[in-house]
């Protein structure tokens, strides 16, 4: 028992050592790794990246195998985080520095707490509880600390909902005291706004409101682009092989050619690369066994059946990882096989019934929302009628309301006021 403790403490270790290069690694898609890997050789003289070389397969074609899914998931737009710079969470993570987290402990408080930032760059209010658990703190010093991302760019990063966003955002402006109050209180008060039209410098704060961001992180939401699979899935004489793209994968030299390796300097930097190697290795090694996982859940897809409904915690779990590291791991990420090139996160939905998904469900809700009238949104009950009806099923509004919600989707009359700020 003694011996498993202290590999479980050393693997910690480990993680936590390479924790600032773990999140935008896992997170990239392979053909930005190179770019998401470029920060750490800039600021270490030792490194050097030699890029991948392999080409995406042209015989697969992208699918979606959900039904009334004739396209990507419209979710797989709002999820994915586009990299062509520099990833949200590696944005985010080099800012948690003095003064604003002036100690450790702070720093590792709001590193979970980006770890639990949406890509639409909300926090997931849920988790304040067990972060605190996690860091044997209260719940209210760990809100203090998100508190602090109101200072972080980009600007509403990590508020909890769009008032909160518009509220830190409204932190980083200078107006006169007058206009400032009036902003604040057509914030505060955002459900009224259409009431609120005679108040005064009315239609001032709402043009200041008008170039705030919505949600903090639409910068980062990715275009579609050339799709590169993380996962290859062969058939072998019967049997089922999962392969890594590992020839696109940046390899990471460490060059200490007429270096002492025992100067302080040269050493934390040869420690440093070597924390980068294990991170590109744990990416490697967490989806590999996603890959593996998909194929024992999902065996007779493989050989043309349907996709069984598998829930992501059950995967967390068998992996001993927290679902929201798993959701990044998956997201935007893709598996070629020889019905085609899917998107991991299409393995991943809860039964309705026998054949239908919560995936399709919850891509028409977005493609409904997405074209509904901007004058008259649709309300829970009209959304949930039209897809009783597209599917043939039957369902409770709170379904709706909780799906929705899980979009950081504004109800139909906050929609109603947050189109009048985009007229």
């Amino acid at each position: 028992m003694k011996l498993r403790v202290n590999a479980t403490q050393t693997a910690k270790q480990k993680f936590s050592s390479t924790l600032r290069g773990w999140l935008p690694i896992l997170q990239a898609n392979l053909d930005s790794l190179t770019e998401t890997l470029e920060p750490f050789v800039q600021e270490n003289p030792l490194i050097n990246i030699r890029s991948g070389c392999e080409v995406p397969d042209k015989k697969f074609e992208k699918k979606s195998f959900f039904q009334h899914a004739s396209k990507a998931s419209v979710s797989d737009t709002i999820e994915a985080l586009t990299l062509a710079k520099k990833s949200l969470y590696e944005v985010l993570f080099e800012q948690i520095n003095p003064p604003l987290f002036p100690t450790e402990k702070s720093q590792n408080i709001a590193y979970e707490i980006i770890e639990n930032i949406n890509c639409e760059g909300y926090f997931e209010a849920q988790a304040l509880h067990d972060i605190a658990q996690k860091f044997n703190v209260s719940t209210s010093e760990v809100e203090k600390i998100r508190q602090r991302f109101a200072y972080l760019e980009p600007l509403g990063i990590g508020a909890i909902d769009v008032k909160e966003a518009f509220l830190f955002q409204l932190q980083d402006l200078t107006l006169k005291n007058e206009l400032y109050e009036a902003v604040e209180n057509l914030i505060v008060h955002f459900e009224a706004i259409e009431s609120m039209s005679k108040e005064p410098l009315f239609h001032e704060a709402l043009r200041v409101i008008q170039r705030f961001r919505n949600p903090p992180a639409i910068d980062f939401l990715e275009d579609e682009r050339e799709i590169i699979p993380d996962i290859f899935i062969y058939e072998n004489d019967g049997a089922i092989e999962v392969r890594l793209n590992d020839a696109y994968y940046p390899e990471i030299i460490i060059d200490t050619d007429g270096m002492d390796e025992s100067h302080s300097f040269v050493s934390q930097k040869i420690k440093d690369a070597k924390d980068l190697i294990d991170a590109l290795e744990m990416r490697k090694a967490t989806l590999y066994k996603i890959g593996l996982m998909i194929v024992e859940y999902q065996y007779d897809f493989f050989f043309g059946k349907a996709i069984k409904p598998m829930k992501l915690k059950d995967l967390a779990d068998d992996l001993g990882r927290n679902p929201s590291t798993i959701s990044r791991a998956i997201a935007g990420k893709y598996l070629s096989c020889n019905r085609g090139v899917i998107a991991l996160k299409q393995f991943f939905a809860t039964a309705l019934d026998e054949d239908i998904s919560n995936s399709a469900i919850k891509d028409y809700m977005l493609e409904l929302v997405k074209n509904e009238s901007r004058i008259k949104p649709m309300s829970d009950l009209k959304l949930l009628e039209m897809i009783e009806e597209k599917f043939s099923i039957k369902m409770v509004r709170r379904t709706i309301t909780k799906y929705r919600q899980q979009f950081n989707i504004a109800s139909s009359s906050e929609r109603k006021k947050l189109y009048m700020l985009t007229r």
